[in-house]
Parts: structure tokens; C-alpha cells; sequence
């Protein structure tokens, strides 16, 4: 799967960009509502490589917290292991899709 360079949640887009590695330690994507940017890393703060699974997993993930954003669910958007495991789920559905 590519991920995208724009998408729209509700009325809002969003850039998307890949980058090479994230500054925060800990991190692997990073959302940014003001500036409506989600930003996946290729590689963590320390130089390790994510496998591209990872990656894809990390935008599903920044994209949730957006439509959660958009749907005024503060409490679902801040816990984290939602996000996580409903981003996962969400993954997984869509790369199992039979076209």
C-alpha cells in the first residue's frame, strides 16, 4: 500500500510526508492538527529501520487520531492503546482486501 501524500478528514486535509527519521525519541508519526500535517518515519530517532508494515501501521494510526479529532472524541483520541489497537485492526483489514 502507498501511503498518501494528502487526505481529507471530514473538512480538513492533511499533508502527509514520510520521513527519513523522527526527532522525538519514541516516536514513529507524529500529527499535528494546526498545521494539518501527519509525518510517518522511515527510521527512529536512533537510525533503526521500521519495516514497511510498521510504516503503514504508523499513518493508520496518525489518521485515526485525525478522524477522531474530526468526530470531537477527545478521550477515544488520547488513549493511545485505542488508537493503537484500532489502527492495527484497521491495517490489517485493508491489506487482507480482496479486489
Amino acid at each position: 500500500m502507498n501511503i498518501p501524500k494528502k487526505i481529507k478528514v471530514g473538512d480538513k486535509w492533511y499533508s502527509v510526508d514520510v520521513v527519513e527519521s523522527m526527532q522525538r525519541k519514541g516516536t514513529m508519526g507524529h500529527i499535528n492538527y494546526e498545521a494539518k500535517t501527519i509525518e510517518v518515519g522511515r527510521k527512529s530517532s536512533s537510525g533503526r529501520a521500521y519495516k514497511e508494515c510498521d510504516i503503514r501501521d504508523s499513518f493508520w494510526h496518525e489518521l485515526v487520531h485525525a478522524i477522531l479529532k474530526d468526530m470531537g472524541h477527545e478521550r477515544l483520541n488520547r488513549n493511545e492503546q485505542f488508537v493503537t489497537r484500532f489502527a492495527n485492526r484497521l491495517s490489517s483489514a485493508i491489506d487482507s482486501a480482496k479486489f
